[in-house]
Protein backbone atom coordinates (compact mmCIF):
# COMPACT_ATOMS: atom_id res chain seq x y z
CA UNK A 1 0.00 0.00 0.00
CA UNK A 2 0.89 3.45 -0.92
CA UNK A 3 2.29 5.57 2.18
CA UNK A 4 0.13 8.93 2.46
CA UNK A 5 1.56 12.22 2.41
CA UNK A 6 2.00 14.79 5.38
CA UNK A 7 1.43 18.70 4.92
CA UNK A 8 2.08 21.43 7.31
CA UNK A 9 0.03 24.34 6.29
CA UNK A 10 0.70 27.88 7.31
CA UNK A 11 -2.30 29.19 7.67
CA UNK A 12 -1.36 33.12 8.16
CA UNK A 13 -1.88 35.07 10.72
CA UNK A 14 -5.61 35.58 11.71
CA UNK A 15 -7.48 37.37 8.88
CA UNK A 16 -9.07 34.00 6.80
CA UNK A 17 -8.43 35.97 3.44
CA UNK A 18 -4.44 35.58 4.10
CA UNK A 19 -4.61 31.88 3.81
CA UNK A 20 -3.37 31.22 0.46
CA UNK A 21 -4.58 29.28 -2.45
CA UNK A 22 -2.34 26.81 -2.06
CA UNK A 23 -3.24 26.05 1.22
CA UNK A 24 -7.25 25.88 0.59
CA UNK A 25 -6.44 23.48 -2.17
CA UNK A 26 -4.46 21.12 -0.01
CA UNK A 27 -6.95 21.15 2.86
CA UNK A 28 -10.41 20.40 0.55
CA UNK A 29 -8.04 17.69 -0.79
CA UNK A 30 -6.68 16.00 2.61
CA UNK A 31 -8.39 12.91 4.59
CA UNK A 32 -7.53 14.48 7.79
CA UNK A 33 -6.56 17.96 9.29
CA UNK A 34 -4.94 18.16 12.01
CA UNK A 35 -5.35 20.45 14.94
CA UNK A 36 -2.64 22.19 18.26
CA UNK A 37 -4.57 21.82 20.75
CA UNK A 38 -3.22 23.73 23.50
CA UNK A 39 -5.91 22.57 26.10
CA UNK A 40 -7.89 25.84 26.59
CA UNK A 41 -9.09 28.36 24.72
CA UNK A 42 -10.21 29.10 20.91
CA UNK A 43 -8.38 27.06 18.73
CA UNK A 44 -7.28 30.15 16.12
CA UNK A 45 -5.56 28.11 13.25
CA UNK A 46 -9.06 26.11 13.25
CA UNK A 47 -11.01 28.99 13.13
CA UNK A 48 -8.89 30.45 10.46
CA UNK A 49 -9.43 27.29 7.82
CA UNK A 50 -12.81 26.39 9.21
CA UNK A 51 -15.10 27.34 5.98
CA UNK A 52 -12.42 24.80 3.85
CA UNK A 53 -12.96 21.94 6.71
CA UNK A 54 -15.80 21.12 6.89
CA UNK A 55 -16.99 17.70 6.94
CA UNK A 56 -13.49 16.90 7.52
CA UNK A 57 -12.07 14.28 10.14
CA UNK A 58 -10.08 16.84 12.28
CA UNK A 59 -7.24 15.19 14.49
CA UNK A 60 -6.72 17.33 18.09
CA UNK A 61 -3.16 17.35 18.73
CA UNK A 62 -1.60 18.71 22.22
CA UNK A 63 0.58 21.25 21.92
CA UNK A 64 0.57 22.46 25.66
CA UNK A 65 2.05 26.01 26.17
CA UNK A 66 5.02 24.41 29.06
CA UNK A 67 8.58 24.93 29.07
CA UNK A 68 9.41 21.59 30.35
CA UNK A 69 11.41 19.88 26.99
CA UNK A 70 11.25 16.39 28.62
CA UNK A 71 7.36 16.80 28.49
CA UNK A 72 7.30 18.67 24.81
CA UNK A 73 9.69 16.17 22.98
CA UNK A 74 6.97 13.47 25.24
CA UNK A 75 4.27 15.10 23.08
CA UNK A 76 5.73 15.45 19.59
CA UNK A 77 6.73 11.70 19.53
CA UNK A 78 3.18 11.12 20.06
CA UNK A 79 1.54 13.29 17.31
CA UNK A 80 4.21 11.52 15.16
CA UNK A 81 3.36 8.58 16.14
CA UNK A 82 -0.44 8.92 15.26
CA UNK A 83 0.35 10.80 12.30
CA UNK A 84 2.73 8.17 10.85
CA UNK A 85 0.29 5.22 11.60
CA UNK A 86 -2.29 7.60 9.58
CA UNK A 87 0.24 7.88 6.53
CA UNK A 88 1.18 4.03 6.72
CA UNK A 89 -2.71 3.64 5.98
CA UNK A 90 -2.45 5.96 2.84
CA UNK A 91 -3.93 8.71 4.62
CA UNK A 92 -2.84 12.77 3.23
CA UNK A 93 -2.65 14.68 6.55
CA UNK A 94 -2.80 18.22 6.14
CA UNK A 95 -1.54 19.60 9.79
CA UNK A 96 -2.48 23.74 10.02
CA UNK A 97 -0.43 26.29 12.08
CA UNK A 98 -0.20 29.63 12.64
CA UNK A 99 1.49 32.58 10.28
CA UNK A 100 4.54 30.13 8.54
CA UNK A 101 5.38 26.75 9.94
CA UNK A 102 9.21 27.77 9.68
CA UNK A 103 9.04 30.72 12.14
CA UNK A 104 8.45 29.51 15.76
CA UNK A 105 5.94 27.13 14.89
CA UNK A 106 5.34 23.76 17.34
CA UNK A 107 4.52 22.35 14.22
CA UNK A 108 8.20 22.29 12.60
CA UNK A 109 8.98 19.71 15.26
CA UNK A 110 6.64 17.56 14.21
CA UNK A 111 7.75 17.75 11.00
CA UNK A 112 11.15 16.58 11.32
CA UNK A 113 10.06 13.83 13.12
CA UNK A 114 8.07 12.56 10.45
CA UNK A 115 10.55 13.43 7.89
CA UNK A 116 13.31 11.75 9.48
CA UNK A 117 10.96 8.47 9.93
CA UNK A 118 11.17 8.58 5.96
CA UNK A 119 7.83 9.66 5.49
CA UNK A 120 6.73 12.21 2.89
CA UNK A 121 6.37 15.63 4.38
CA UNK A 122 6.37 18.99 2.55
CA UNK A 123 6.39 22.43 4.29
CA UNK A 124 3.88 25.24 2.59
CA UNK A 125 4.66 28.70 3.73
CA UNK A 126 2.16 30.79 5.01
CA UNK A 127 1.88 35.32 5.83
CA UNK A 128 4.13 35.94 8.71
CA UNK A 129 2.89 37.47 11.61
CA UNK A 130 4.98 40.84 11.27
CA UNK A 131 4.44 40.80 7.85
CA UNK A 132 0.87 41.29 8.29
CA UNK A 133 2.10 43.35 11.15
CA UNK A 134 3.68 45.60 8.83
CA UNK A 135 1.17 46.22 6.55
CA UNK A 136 -1.40 47.02 9.19
CA UNK A 137 0.90 49.69 10.41
CA UNK A 138 1.65 50.80 6.34
CA UNK A 139 5.33 50.94 7.14
CA UNK A 140 8.12 48.66 5.67
CA UNK A 141 10.21 46.55 8.10
CA UNK A 142 13.33 46.89 6.17
CA UNK A 143 14.79 49.30 3.14
CA UNK A 144 18.24 49.46 1.27
CA UNK A 145 21.03 47.98 3.28
CA UNK A 146 18.81 47.58 6.60
CA UNK A 147 18.71 44.82 8.49
CA UNK A 148 15.93 42.32 10.22
CA UNK A 149 16.04 41.20 13.53
CA UNK A 150 13.58 38.80 14.89
CA UNK A 151 13.12 38.22 18.54
CA UNK A 152 10.93 36.26 20.46
CA UNK A 153 9.97 38.64 23.40
CA UNK A 154 9.72 35.70 25.96
CA UNK A 155 13.29 35.39 25.77
CA UNK A 156 16.29 37.34 27.48
CA UNK A 157 16.47 40.55 25.56
CA UNK A 158 19.76 42.03 26.99
CA UNK A 159 21.82 40.66 24.03
CA UNK A 160 19.14 42.13 21.22
CA UNK A 161 19.00 45.61 22.09
CA UNK A 162 22.74 46.79 21.19
CA UNK A 163 22.35 45.05 17.17
CA UNK A 164 22.09 47.48 14.30
CA UNK A 165 19.00 46.50 13.04
CA UNK A 166 15.04 47.13 12.66
CA UNK A 167 13.90 44.40 15.18
CA UNK A 168 10.58 42.71 15.36
CA UNK A 169 8.92 41.37 18.80
CA UNK A 170 7.13 38.32 18.41
CA UNK A 171 4.77 37.04 21.12
CA UNK A 172 4.96 40.13 23.59
CA UNK A 173 2.24 40.10 25.50
CA UNK A 174 2.69 38.93 28.84
CA UNK A 175 5.97 40.66 29.12
CA UNK A 176 5.35 44.38 27.30
CA UNK A 177 6.04 46.32 29.88
CA UNK A 178 9.75 44.85 30.26
CA UNK A 179 10.04 45.53 26.47
CA UNK A 180 8.77 49.03 26.76
CA UNK A 181 11.67 49.68 30.02
CA UNK A 182 14.22 47.77 27.74
CA UNK A 183 13.32 50.21 24.49
CA UNK A 184 13.46 53.36 26.32
CA UNK A 185 17.24 52.03 27.96
CA UNK A 186 18.04 51.67 24.21
CA UNK A 187 16.63 54.74 23.04
CA UNK A 188 14.56 52.83 20.61
CA UNK A 189 11.02 53.38 22.25
CA UNK A 190 10.10 56.47 20.43
CA UNK A 191 10.09 54.32 16.94
CA UNK A 192 8.27 51.19 17.98
CA UNK A 193 4.84 50.32 17.37
CA UNK A 194 2.57 47.40 18.13
CA UNK A 195 -0.61 45.43 16.52
CA UNK A 196 -2.50 43.01 18.78
CA UNK A 197 -4.26 40.01 17.34
CA UNK A 198 -3.67 41.37 13.98
CA UNK A 199 -6.20 40.53 11.62
CA UNK A 200 -8.41 39.00 14.37
CA UNK A 201 -11.82 40.21 15.39
CA UNK A 202 -10.12 41.88 18.88
CA UNK A 203 -7.53 43.50 16.86
CA UNK A 204 -5.83 46.68 18.31
CA UNK A 205 -3.41 49.35 16.70
CA UNK A 206 -0.69 50.93 18.65
CA UNK A 207 1.18 53.23 15.98
CA UNK A 208 2.98 54.47 19.25
CA UNK A 209 4.51 51.14 21.47
CA UNK A 210 5.09 53.96 24.52
CA UNK A 211 0.89 54.20 24.69
CA UNK A 212 0.39 50.68 26.05
CA UNK A 213 -0.47 51.09 29.25
CA UNK A 214 -0.80 46.87 30.30
CA UNK A 215 0.43 43.24 29.05
CA UNK A 216 -1.67 41.99 26.22
CA UNK A 217 -2.35 38.65 24.59
CA UNK A 218 0.34 36.20 23.39
CA UNK A 219 -0.60 37.48 19.67
CA UNK A 220 0.97 40.99 20.49
CA UNK A 221 3.43 41.94 17.72
CA UNK A 222 6.37 45.00 18.26
CA UNK A 223 8.49 46.83 15.51
CA UNK A 224 11.07 48.38 16.63
CA UNK A 225 12.93 51.26 14.34
CA UNK A 226 15.90 51.78 14.29
CA UNK A 227 15.55 55.16 12.49
CA UNK A 228 12.46 57.16 12.01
Amino acid sequence: MNTGKLYGLGVGPGDPELITMKAVRLLKQADIVAVPDKGSGDKTALQIVRPYVEGKELLYCPTPMIRDKSRLDQCHDEIADTICNLLDAGKTVCFITLGDPTIYSTYIYVHKRVAARGYDAELIPGVPSFCAVAAKLGQSLCEGSQRLLIVPASCDLSDSMDIEANKVFMKAGSGILHLQHQLRLSNQLENSSMVENCGMENERIWPHFADVKENGSYFSVVVAKKEG
